[in-house]
């Protein structure tokens, strides 16, 4: 089990219908290979940049998303806005960015016309789920070093960016966990680690995404005093670590070590995300 951190008191959606929305909505999805998995139909890997049609992981997203009256977009690697995705790049990117977040169909192409994308989800990848402490408050925004009072200070400063567009909601998707294991690294690796005060355990990274997740789901964490509807958190994190049997990714890819989620952890996120994504625009005022 993941210990004694108490569970968050995470937003209610229950008064909110759960089907497709009547009308097509664009959304744009940030991401890496996690994400890019995530939206994949399962099958040969497929693709470029993480952006891919099929995948061995492919949890069927996309589908689900096509099959809700969502038009599915996409930025990744290779692209202007896909490239940085860790936490310490999403203030700069969203602050300097939006302009072309907002108009993106894929990659670096945009949108025809006057299109814009409704919704935009956006996640980093699971080496941002390596803390190295719990840091000091307040954080710094600008990071580097990732603890968990930097990403607070990142993620806070974010939602005056967000504050400024009303009429899109955005939706943070949190990081994956770490697998169960670690991949064997060289002695002068852990070293160096050590000389920088970086050797915190794998259990005890694991514990302290947890707190940080746990922080962005509550609401009376990130979102506490936040007056919008345009803003929410999808725990990805939290249903790849079985809703809190641990710490740590219960489906990871292959024996272990790889921190990819399996195509049976991200079918689980994927049936999950719909129903929460369409209740979402329809507390966003993006649906009837």
């Amino acid at each position: 089990m993941s210990g004694s951190l108490p569970s968050p008191v995470r937003l209610s959606l229950a008064d909110y219908d759960a089907s497709a929305p009547a009308h097509r909505l664009n959304l744009l999805f940030i991401h890496h290979s996690c994400g890019g998995q995530l939206l994949a139909g399962q099958g040969d890997e497929v693709g470029t940049n993480c952006v891919y049609v099929s995948h061995p992981n492919g949890g069927d997203l996309r589908a689900r998303l096509e099959q809700n009256s969502y038009v599915v977009h996409e930025a990744s690697y290779g692209s202007q806005i896909g490239e940085h995705t860790d936490i310490f790049d999403w203030l700069p990117k969203f602050r300097t960015q939006m302009p072309q977040i907002l108009t993106c169909a894929s990659q670096d192409v945009r949108l025809a016309g006057d299109e814009r994308n409704q919704i935009v989800a956006f996640k980093s990848c699971y080496p941002n789920s390596d803390f190295q402490s719990a840091g000091t408050p307040p954080g710094n925004p600008a990071g580097p070093t990732l603890t968990v009072w930097n990403a607070k200070a990142a993620y806070t400063e974010l939602l005056n960016e967000f504050r400024k567009h009303p009429q899109v909601l955005f939706v943070c998707m949190t990081a994956p966990p770490l697998a169960p294991k670690s991949p064997p690294q060289p002695l002068w690796k852990t070293m160096a680690k050590k000389l920088l005060g970086r050797g915190s355990s794998l259990a005890a990274s694991a514990r302290l995404a947890r707190e940080f997740n746990n922080w962005l789901t509550d609401t009376n964490g990130w979102l506490k005093g936040y007056e919008l509807n345009n803003v929410v958190v999808f725990d990805y994190y939290d249903i790849l670590t079985g809703h809190g049997q641990s710490d740590l990714c219960v489906y990871p890819t292959g024996d272990g070590l790889d921190s990819h989620p399996s195509h049976q952890g991200n079918q689980l996120a994927a049936a999950a995300f719909v129903p929460f994504l369409n209740q979402s625009a329809r507390r966003a005022g993006l649906v009837p």
